[in-house]
């Protein structure tokens, strides 16, 4: 019997459809709505899966929309928000778009939540926000020192939701992540870009030197922990939810080479990008104190995101057509001018 209603914005992207699949699994009681704009990395493949589960609805929306989010939180009990600009790259090519949805989205949300009464507001961040680290880790009093226009976005918005609470006392919680990976994720992030390349027989193209350290967190994982914070974590609170999994990229590079039976020969080295962070490393025993503890280890996961790329050749292969016509597109328009 249904009882709740929980709204998840951006739930046709990875983090979010991942989560979305494993609530409705955990807690029958709920029903969840799906808000997405579907833009370049939302897709409603993602879910196809349980598009017709009763208690799923997807709805079209953008955050930014103020009259539609208010309608859509009328009745619900709780909000997560994932809807969010995500890659670097793009947003050091173009930062307006993150600050756009990534700002004034979440400022959009947090008032509907003051407006509807509703109990719980989850904000999705990353550990990007901390900035780089070279020694120890992030706690979540760390000062955010972002390094990246789509870091500096995040960070923005964890400090409008911040002051939501302190001011409205709105229910807000933000969960910090490390890197994520597995089923469902763009294939223009490290780990499933690499993994395609090398299935469709071209080279990896790696930053730098290579030695930039990244925590990694499978995302099952992850959405096991979003959803304890929902349920036992504490308003006005920053919660780190890290896989403690450090590795460097040159590292996880001949790991993902070695798996797929390709030799260091299928390594480009590509000029750093601005701006790399050289380290991330979060402290997760807040949440860890909730009674988290990762249940993925890292090697048996990365093994299992391979698999799962294997076996949905045709849901990336589309992806990354589209994304190679537009890129014509792009350079055909460019020669016209």
């Amino acid at each position: 019997m249904i009882k709740k209603k929980i709204l998840i914005t951006g739930g046709a992207g990875f983090i979010g459809s991942n989560f979305i699949r494993y609530f409705l699994d955990k807690h029958t009681d709920y029903k969840v709505i799906n808000c997405d704009l579907l833009t370049y990395a939302g897709n409603l493949d993602n879910l196809k899966d349980i598009k017709k589960n009763p208690r799923y609805e997807f709805v079209k929306c953008d955050i930014r929309d103020d009259k539609k989010i208010r309608r859509l939180t009328k009745k619900v009990t709780a909000i997560i928000n994932f809807a969010a600009e995500t890659h670097v790259d793009r947003s050091i090519l173009d930062a307006g778009g993150f600050v756009d949805t990534n700002i004034k989205g979440t400022q959009v949300l947090l008032e509907a939540v003051k407006a509807n009464s509703i109990s719980r507001f989850i904000h999705i961040s990353t550990d990007e926000v901390y900035g780089s680290i070279n020694n120890g880790s992030f706690s979540e009093s760390s000062p955010i020192r972002p390094n990246s226009p789509y870091a500096a976005s995040k960070a923005a918005a964890d400090l409008l939701v911040c002051s939501y609470f302190i001011t409205y006392k709105t229910p807000a919680i933000i969960t910090r992540s490390s890197n994520n990976f597995g089923p469902y994720q763009y294939p223009e992030k490290m780990i499933p870009l690499f993994i395609t390349n090398l299935m469709e027989g071209k080279k990896v193209p790696l930053y730098g030197d290579g030695l930039n350290i990244r925590d990694w967190i499978f995302v099952l994982d992850n959405c096991r922990a979003i959803d304890l914070v929902l349920q036992k974590g504490k308003v006005g609170e920053v919660y780190n939810i890290g896989g403690d999994n450090e590795k460097n990229n040159l590292e996880l590079t001949h790991l993902i080479l070695k798996l797929l039976g390709r030799n260091k020969n299928f390594i480009k080295y590509v000029k750093d990008r601005p701006g790399h962070d050289r380290r991330y490393s979060l402290n997760s025993q807040k949440v860890k104190a909730l009674g988290f503890k990762p249940r993925f280890g890292f090697k048996d996961a990365l093994k299992e995101t391979i698999l799962w790329y294997e076996e949905n050749r045709n849901w990336w292969q589309r992806i990354k057509n589209k994304k190679q016509q537009y890129k014509q597109y792009y350079r055909k328009q460019y020669r016209k001018r």
